[in-house]
């Protein structure tokens, strides 16, 4: 797999002090290189991180960057945020020096250990938290990469595994070099990030570059209902399956829905037998996290996690904070912090997580607005939506739009909407936080705001 690099004595520059960044700083320090840091932020706005490199032999270039850091290195290597078009950057190109994201620098130095990469648009986050739950139940396993901790926290652990799962962003990706995941996926491609690409042509050929390191005897994973990504890990030279609704067929994995919840189907080849799978676990809730669970478990049965142990992860998954999450039931009524949908986009895959029927669904939307009309949302509400309580700077506008398809109540604040919800709800209903705006009219972030959601429900009497 990957040859670790003789840094001793290398001029490394290490560019962007996020955590990536500190991280590659920590590990080059580590292997002997002559380290020199460099952001364009001042040094008064780098004080924690800075603070980890304390007692390291590291330069620190602050508040801009000497283009002769860069032309002048053995190697620069990038953290995600920054672009790699940026003039310093390009003159160590012009140069001839290497110029790698951290997760290519941190896979030098993994030896063996399998890697599972999976990226997309949307439920990124929440699949590679899976499937690292699935791999956890069979073998020692890191999960990480854009999700919180750098792989470099990985090499400087000296932690023994024997699987990584790594979410990867795009801006990660454009990072990678001779990058090789044993099993690639990708779930979806959306317009994103368009400030930095020209177009979403070019938003996915960054994503794709994910398979271009892969080999005849890896694995790559694309979205059936998403033919875009499907053509995305074709490029690769490894093993395309593919993952979506319908009946079994070979080298895929589908899901069809049962009186149980929904069965989930593998078949590798056309002469094996499908294995089946259930997915009952109130944690992956809507089909969004249907097609998730469908990527986590190809990811974990193709690289040999028995189908006891994949069954175990689904079931014990306790799902990502603030998406979706059950954070209590009380007296009968489930109530759901999704305070991460800070988009109507967001808000629209949650309330479509409930089947129509009886409405019983009360939710608290509200925040900071972004500019967006809520009409998107107007066509889940009936069947669904028992209550609209709204919190926060753009109510008005969410009555607005929504105000006539459910009884409304303009509550200001998350604490009232929360106790109103206790009195309004009964058993079988849900109380959804679901807000579809940003937090900081009223709080720190969209922990902060699912945080307290949180608190005030399990104050609850």
């Amino acid at each position: 797999m990957a040859d670790a690099p003789n840094l001793r004595g290398r001029k490394v520059t290490i560019v962007g002090l996020a955590r990536s960044g500190v991280a590659a700083a920590r590990l080059c320090a580590r292997e002997g290189a002559r380290v020199t840091v460099t952001d364009r932020s001042p040094e008064a706005e780098l004080s924690e991180p800075l603070r980890a490199l304390d007692g390291l032999d590291v330069r620190r270039v602050l508040g801009g960057h000497d283009e002769g850091d860069f032309a002048g290195a053995d190697l620069v290597v990038v953290s995600p945020g920054v672009p790699p078009s940026i003039a310093p950057i390009q003159a160590a190109r012009r140069k001839g020096v290497p110029v790698w994201g951290e997760v290519e620098l941190a896979w030098r130095f993994l030896g063996e250990v399998p890697v599972v990469a999976i990226t997309g648009t949307n439920g990124k986050s929440t699949t590679t938290a899976l499937a690292g739950a699935l791999f956890a139940e069979d073998r020692p396993t890191f999960v990480g990469g854009n999700l919180g901790t750098p792989l470099s926290e990985q090499v400087l652990s000296g932690r023994p595994v024997e699987a990584v799962v790594a979410e990867l962003s795009s801006f990660q990706i454009e990072g990678i070099d001779r990058f090789r995941a044993r099993v690639a996926a990708i779930l979806n491609v959306t317009p994103d990030h368009l400030d930095r690409y020209d177009g979403v042509e070019d938003y996915a050929a960054a994503k794709a570059r994910l398979f271009a390191g892969q080999q005849p005897r890896d694995f790559a994973v694309g979205n059936a209902r998403d033919p875009r990504t499907v053509a995305m890990a074709g490029t690769s030279r490894g093993e395309l399956l593919t993952f979506g609704f319908g009946p079994p067929e070979p080298r895929a994995a589908r899901a069809a829905e049962s009186a149980e919840a929904f069965d989930l189907w593998i078949q590798r080849t056309p002469t094996e037998s499908p294995e089946r799978y259930l997915l009952r676990n109130r944690a992956l809730r809507g089909r969004h996290n249907v097609e998730n669970a469908l990527a986590a478990l190809l990811c974990a049965r193709l690289l040999g996690v028995p189908g006891g142990a994949a069954q175990r992860g689904l079931d014990r998954f306790p799902g990502l904070p603030h998406r979706l999450q059950l954070v209590r039931e009380r007296s009968g009524v489930e109530w759901v912090n999704d305070s991460k949908a800070t988009n109507v986009d967001s808000t629209t895959v949650a309330l479509a997580a409930f089947a129509p029927g009886q409405p019983r669904v009360l939710v608290i939307m509200g925040g900071l607005g972004k500019g967006a009309p809520y009409t998107p949302l107007r066509e889940l509400f009936p069947g669904r939506v028992k209550a609209l309580l709204t919190i926060g700077e753009d109510a008005p506008a969410v009555e607005r739009d929504l105000g006539d398809l459910a009884p409304t109540e303009s509550c200001g604040d998350l604490a009232k909407a929360v106790s109103r919800a206790a009195a309004l709800a009964n058993p079988g209903d849900v109380v959804l936080l679901s807000p579809a705006c940003a937090s900081y009219d009223q709080f720190d972030h969209y922990e902060h705001r699912g945080d307290a959601f949180r608190a005030l429900a399990e104050a609850l009497p």
